[in-house]
């Protein structure tokens, strides 16, 4: 297996989650990996709050500051396990939490009906944010691709 960043690659492998995919499309210096199904994920314990389980049409954009891949070559994806659970953090926790606290905020000036609303509409700006800062939430995210031979 040919690898890009050796030494990031020793950091990752032992604590590392790893994908099976092939290069579906390459443009403006993007690299977009499409995910194979995973024999790994079936005796995995977080695989319901992971959305890479679900199915086999992942897809992930990755930075390629190389351009060493070709269309349709086959490559592993690995990510630190810590940052999985960042990942599920801000995907899932945070906007849980956020949920709550604006219903019992609100429950406080408003209706039922309508403290339940504002809590489900406050979910809006939040992704939104998330919108706005992806490219941060990208370089915070560092997934490294490795050629297979």
């Amino acid at each position: 297996m040919e690898k890009l960043d050796l030494e990031s690659y020793k950091a990752v492998s032992k604590e590392g989650i790893k994908h099976e995919g092939y290069i579906s499309n390459i443009a403006n210096g993007l690299v977009t990996v499409s995910l194979k199904g995973n024999i790994n994920c079936e005796g995995c314990k977080a695989q319901s709050a992971c959305g890479v389980s679900e199915s086999n049409d992942k897809e992930i954009e990755i930075l390629d500051a190389h351009h060493t891949f070709r269309l349709n070559e086959t490559v592993d994806i690995v990510l630190e396990k810590s940052l999985g659970l960042k990942a599920v953090f801000w995907a899932y926790v945070f906007p849980f939490i956020l949920i709550i606290l604006t219903l019992i905020v609100t429950t406080n000036f408003f209706k039922e009906w309508i403290a339940g609303l504002v809590s489900l509409f406050i979910l809006i700006p939040y992704y939104f944010m998330l919108f706005v800062l992806k490219d941060t939430f990208q370089k915070a995210f560092r997934i490294s691709i490795l050629k297979n031979n």
